[in-house]
C-alpha cells in the first residue's frame, strides 16, 4: 500500500503543502496500518505480509518507488499487489454535484481478479466508482504518473485512487482545511476493505491480462 510524501516545496518564496496531493494519501495508509495493527491484535491478521509504503521522489519522477522496486523487502515475484492512493482528499470540477465518488484506475490492466475483488469492497462504502481515467486513450496518462506504474512494470496488479485534479493541484491553495474529510474516510475505507480481501484470500491475484 503506497502513497508519497513529498510534494512541490516552495515556489517563488510561496509554500506549497499538498494536503491532497499526497497528504490525503499518506494519513490513509497510516490509518489503515494502524487497523490492520489492531485486527492483528485481536487474532485477525492478515494470511499476507502487507507493506505500508510512504514514499519520497514521486514529483521529481516516481523516484522512492523505483528506488523500492530496484531493493524490494520482499521479492517482486511475491508480490501480489500494489494500492496506491495519490490524492483522495477532494472534488474536482466534474463531480461538484455529485462528489460521493472516487476514480479508479489501472484495476483491470494486469489481472481480471482486482476489479471485481474491489467492487465487490465497495458494497461497504457505497461510492460511485469512476473509470474515466481508465481509458487507454486518456489524454492526461494518468495511469503512467504516480508510484503505481513502477509495480505495475513489473506486472504486479495495481489499482490508483485518486479524486481528479482541481483548482489548486501544485499550487499553494492545496491546504489542509479544504479537505472533504468525510470523503477522504470514505475512499480511505474502500482501499482497507480491498486490500482486507487480497491479504486474506486464498488464491493470489491472476496476472492474466496486459492492457494498456
Amino acid at each position: 500500500m503506497t502513497a508519497h510524501y513529498d510534494h512541490v516545496g516552495v515556489i517563488n518564496g510561496q509554500i506549497h503543502n499538498g494536503a491532497d496531493d499526497d497528504g490525503s494519501g499518506t494519513v490513509s495508509v497510516i490509518a489503515m496500518a494502524d487497523a490492520f495493527m489492531k485486527a492483528k491484535k485481536a487474532g485477525k491478521g492478515p494470511r499476507r505480509s502487507i507493506v505500508f509504503m510512504t514514499v519520497s521522489g514521486e514529483e521529481k519522477g516516481l523516484l522512492g518507488s523505483q528506488y523500492y522496486t530496484d531493493h524490494p523487502i520482499y521479492p517482486l515475484a511475491q508480490t501480489v499487489t500494489d494500492l496506491n492512493i495519490d490524492m483522495i482528499g477532494r472534488i474536482d470540477d466534474d463531480h461538484k454535484t455529485d462528489t460521493n465518488y472516487v476514480y479508479i484506475i489501472g484495476d483491470d490492466k494486469l489481472s481480471s481478479d482486482l476489479r471485481p475483488i474491489s467492487e465487490a469492497a465497495n458494497k461497504h462504502t457505497g461510492l460511485n466508482l469512476d473509470y474515466k481515467y481508465n481509458d487507454p486513450n486518456d489524454p492526461n496518462r494518468f495511469y503512467y504518473r504516480s508510484d503505481h506504474y513502477m509495480f505495475a512494470q513489473h506486472k504486479i496488479p495495481i489499482i490508483f485512487y485518486f479524486n481528479g485534479v482541481h483548482e489548486d493541484y501544485h499550487r499553494p491553495g492545496d491546504k489542509p482545511e479544504k479537505i472533504h474529510y468525510n470523503l477522504l474516510a470514505k475512499r480511505a475505507k474502500l482501499v482497507f476493505y480491498t486490500a482486507w480481501e487480497v491479504a486474506n484470500r486464498k488464491d493470489r491475484l491472476k496476472v492474466d491480462r496486459n492492457e494498456k
